[in-house]
């Protein structure tokens, strides 16, 4: 039995879901972060669990090929990037074996249908969102990410992963903050009554460079916001909006659901191929544009439309699937349970001149039957869910709706690889998988899967 404090030299013989080192005493399974797959190791167990350890990397005595230094300083500390310590191509294997190992366990699938991923040709920059926490920790403003699962704030000046506009956007709050002893709403870890800032959001137009910052507050009163506003709109160029949202409770969720435009415009624009969306504060837009283009020109040659079919959408956010599906298709209809998204998603039609699409509110389990029921069939149905997957009772829908042709967009291969596994049982066979890296130094990937009527 392992022995918690003890250390031990292993050998890393294949890398877990989070992408930590796995390694093996006696059949008994460590996970060791920031250990490699095919590396020798010296760990100290922090936690022994019945069927498995937790380990802490003390040293590596034998480094793989594809271990690189990471380039970030606060790499060790934050919980963001916990892969930048293997290549980029080792990333990609890392994901690769990830999909397959998900759809072959729990879809009972054979893993060829997996290709390997799409990568990305800068690793770095990718961001269009960022939400920042900000505390007081030892008595000093703290603004950045929150370490490894925990709510512990690590402090950061600047972040690869952004540009140096959101790097400026973070230094002036923080001075701004500082200057007028703007309290943050979190304490030494803790939710904290007396102080006003909880988060900082910030939305960019990858293709407009068009900026939105958004304070999330505690209260509705934010004092000297008009300093900060004009420090703001000096210093960022193409700033179109600031705005406030609120959110008073003690809760993990970053943003309530009221927003107030403090100054210039409700949205932010950006485009994605030859579409072009506003993207409000409470919208889903992708975070890396670049590599979404890639993933909905994959989901588009999956539904293989000729022009003749009806489509449903559903989870479509602020339409921008739904649109690169019109180009193709007869009638498209999204579905989406945030109301500001559907607003979004109906300007964004009449934006870009689309003619043949329509939009519901609501949550697509429930809207979708309705659809079906008021007689509208669909020839293809496209699903783009959150990391929980598809609810049991969408996936039902689709069965009883029997489209010829599913594509299924994921950001959690274990969710997909379970809804593809039901709808196996529906009558539908899975074809193809492609995983598209949109999280270059991540755990994260995303897929799409082609699925037909058996």
């Amino acid at each position: 039995m392992l022995e918690e404090k003890k250390e031990y030299i292993v050998e890393v013989k294949s890398l877990g879901y989070e992408g930590e080192g796995v390694a093996k005493i006696d059949g008994y399974p460590i996970f060791i972060p920031g250990a490699l797959k095919n590396e020798k190791v010296k760990v100290k167990i922090v936690k022994v669990k019945k069927n498995y350890a937790y380990g802490k990397l003390i040293e590596v005595i034998d480094r793989c090929d594809e271990r690189r230094e990471p380039d970030c300083p606060n790499y060790e500390k934050c919980g963001g990037c916990t892969l930048e310590h293997l290549s980029y191509n080792g990333q990609l294997d890392f994901k690769f074996d990830r999909v397959k190992d998900c759809i072959r366990k729990i879809a009972g699938l054979d893993d060829k249908l997996v290709k390997y991923p799409l990568g990305v040709k800068e690793a770095y920059g990718y961001r269009n969102k960022v939400q920042l926490p900000v505390g007081l920790v030892d008595g000093k403003i703290t603004i950045g990410f929150f370490s490894e699962k925990t709510h512990e704030i690590i402090n950061v000046d600047s972040c690869l992963l952004l540009s140096e506009e959101d790097d400026n956007i973070i230094e002036i709050i923080r001075n701004w903050m500082e200057k007028y002893s703007i309290l943050p709403a979190k304490k030494d870890g803790d939710f904290y009554k007396q102080g006003l800032l909880r988060h900082i959001m910030i939305r960019k137009g990858f293709k407009t460079n068009e900026v939105m910052i958004v304070l999330v507050t505690t209260d509705k009163k934010i004092n000297h916001k008009d300093e900060l506003i004009d420090e703001l709109k000096l210093k960022i160029k193409n700033l179109k909006s600031v705005i406030q949202n609120v959110n008073h409770k003690d809760t993990n969720l970053v943003l309530g659901e009221k927003c107030t435009t403090l100054w210039g415009e409700d949205y932010i624009s950006d485009y994605i191929g030859q579409y072009k969306f506003n993207i409000s504060p409470l919208s889903f837009f992708q975070v890396n544009p670049n590599q979404t283009e890639v993933l909905y020109n994959k989901a588009l040659e999956y539904a293989d439309l000729t022009g003749n079919e009806i489509v449903f959408d559903a989870y479509c956010g602020t339409g921008t699937i739904t649109l690169f599906l019109s180009q193709k298709a007869k009638k498209v209809y999204g579905v989406e349970i945030v109301e500001q998204a559907i607003e979004n998603a109906k300007e964004n039609a009449k934006k870009n001149e689309v003619t043949n699409s329509e939009f519901y509110v609501g949550k697509s389990e429930e809207v979708i039957p309705r659809i079906i029921q008021d007689g509208i069939k669909p020839d293809i149905i496209v699903v783009d869910p959150p990391r929980k997957g598809c609810d049991t009772k969408l996936l039902n829908a689709i069965g009883d709706a029997k489209p010829k042709r599913i594509v299924y967009v994921s950001c959690d291969p274990s969710t997909l690889a379970r809804d593809l596994k039901h709808l196996e049982k529906l009558g539908y066979e899975t074809l193809e998988v492609q995983p598209v890296d949109m999280f270059p130094m991540t755990k994260h990937i995303e897929c799409v899967a082609k699925i037909e009527k058996k």
